[in-house]
């Protein structure tokens, strides 16, 4: 039979067990509270790392921002949505006179002038919907009012919603300087288009003078002959109603007439007022269409004869050629354009006169000139029967001061000013080689009113450049 321990040991036993096991738990959960105070040290340890890293950042985009802000000419002031700054540049302060801390909290409508103040709440107002650009107002500066030009933008957070505002401006007195200036350029730089215009006129004109004055002759001769001839018969008309107050018999005045020939004279009468009232039209149209050709006003744009243009500028230049030119002329009886006669009589006048130069010295010189209308235009097209233009030449033909003709002989300036003309009324004009050879132009004029239209290139959008 086996002896059994005692209960007093076995309890014993079990209590030293149990003292163990709570040991063994003990050191147990103090390891873990070891490796759990690493883990969070290791944590803040790269927290911190990481906050200085982005503080650093921050720092260097907080000097940036500040480095642009105090580059920038123009003022910058930030404001809420009830307008108090929160935040301007350096151009603000220079501009105002006051440090930003002093400046900072104020609410903005403070700085602008009474008479503006209504216009920066509407401004307020506009922003909810969009910006504001070019907004003048008037800012309370170093010595006065400064006029600014205000560039109004919503500042939104990051739902979305109207945060604030951000103004931009800048001082009006330099861009009124800069204004003043380009228009300064543009008013020379007008005045001297107008010289070369002026004086291309005077030159066309000058070899004009001429054939002119052979044109002037013809009728000025015609009334100069009638009129002695009138003055003849005025005499003779004087000494027989002298005879008639004396009261001569009815048989010495029958004899008197038959002498004087009075009736003869009577029945020229008509025919020489007539011949004379013609001459004197004719002089009438020549000096009208030298002034219209000559003059330098501008007027509004009026319906012409489109026909008679044409006729009177090739009637011009064809007189005052030196060797015999054939022409072609193919007309409609009428035309009606609408423009500046002068202008279009000037245009015509130089393509017609370029023709003639080129057939200086061909054997056979020979001009075909045609004209028409459609629904929308007026045309006008005129060949030549010269040898025509070199290929290298063809995209220079309305190049200002490109000629090929010798020095002294040519200014360069005909079709660069005639292309201008055209191209202000609204039309086109083409130059290119004929196909059958010799030179070939066309002029297209719109019958409607035009709107001129000039595009980032400085060309018309239809026109293209110079040659088709």
């Amino acid at each position: 039979m086996t002896d059994k321990k005692p209960q007093d040991s076995v309890e014993q036993d079990r209590i030293e067990q149990d003292s163990i096991d709570k040991s063994e738990l003990a050191d147990e959960a103090w390891v873990s509270v070891i490796q759990k105070m690493d883990e969070t040290y290791a944590d803040l340890v790269h927290y911190q790392v990481e906050i200085e890293q982005k503080n650093l950042e921050l720092e260097q985009t907080q000097g940036f921002l500040d480095s642009v802000q105090s580059a920038m000419s123009d003022v910058l002031i930030v404001c809420d949505k009830q307008g108090v700054i929160q935040q301007l540049n350096s151009a603000f302060e220079q501009l105002t006179g006051v440090a930003a801390d002093e400046l900072i909290g104020k609410h903005f409508i403070e700085l602008v002038a009474p008479a503006y103040q209504n216009k920066f709440t509407d401004i307020e107002n506009q922003l909810r919907v969009q910006p504001v650009r070019d907004c003048e107002v008037e800012l309370a500066g170093r010595k006065g009012w400064v006029p600014l030009a205000m560039n109004c933008s919503p500042r939104r957070d990051r739902r979305g919603r109207m945060a604030g505002m951000v103004m931009i401006g800048r001082p009006l007195g330099e861009l009124q300087k800069a204004y003043k200036e380009l228009n300064h350029a543009h008013a020379e730089l007008k005045l001297a288009q107008e010289r070369l215009v002026q004086s291309e006129k005077m030159a066309s004109l000058g070899r004009l003078v001429a054939g002119v004055a052979h044109e002037l002759n013809n009728p000025i001769s015609f009334v100069y002959g009638n009129m002695h001839a009138l003055r003849r018969y005025t005499d003779k008309l004087v000494t027989y109603f002298n005879a008639v107050s004396e009261n001569r018999s009815r048989a010495e005045l029958r004899e008197l007439r038959e002498t004087l020939r009075l009736d003869k004279a009577i029945r020229d009468l008509n025919s020489l007022v007539e011949g004379t009232m013609e001459g004197a039209d004719r002089v009438r149209d020549i000096v009208r269409d030298l002034r219209q050709f000559s003059s330098c006003q501008e007027a509004e744009k009026t319906r012409f004869d489109f026909s008679h243009v044409i006729k009177t500028a090739l009637h011009w230049i064809i007189k005052e050629s030196h060797r015999p030119v054939a022409v072609e002329l193919n007309l409609p009886d009428k035309i009606q354009a609408l423009g500046h006669a002068g202008q279009i009589h000037q245009v015509i006048v130089n393509l017609i006169q370029n023709a003639v130069d080129a057939m200086k010295h061909q054997p056979d010189a020979r001009l075909e000139l045609h004209a028409g209308e459609t629904d929308t235009q007026v045309w006008f097209t005129l060949r030549d029967s010269g040898p025509g233009l070199a290929e290298e030449h063809l995209s220079r033909v309305f190049d200002p001061f490109f000629t090929t003709k010798p020095v002294g002989e040519g200014t360069g300036l005909g079709l660069s000013i005639s292309y201008g003309i055209v191209l202000e009324h609204g039309g086109k004009l083409l130059i290119n080689n004929h196909p059958e050879g010799g030179a070939f132009a066309r002029l297209e004029l719109p019958k409607q009113v035009f709107a001129a239209r000039i595009d980032e290139t400085g060309e018309h959008p239809e026109m293209g450049s110079g040659a088709a």
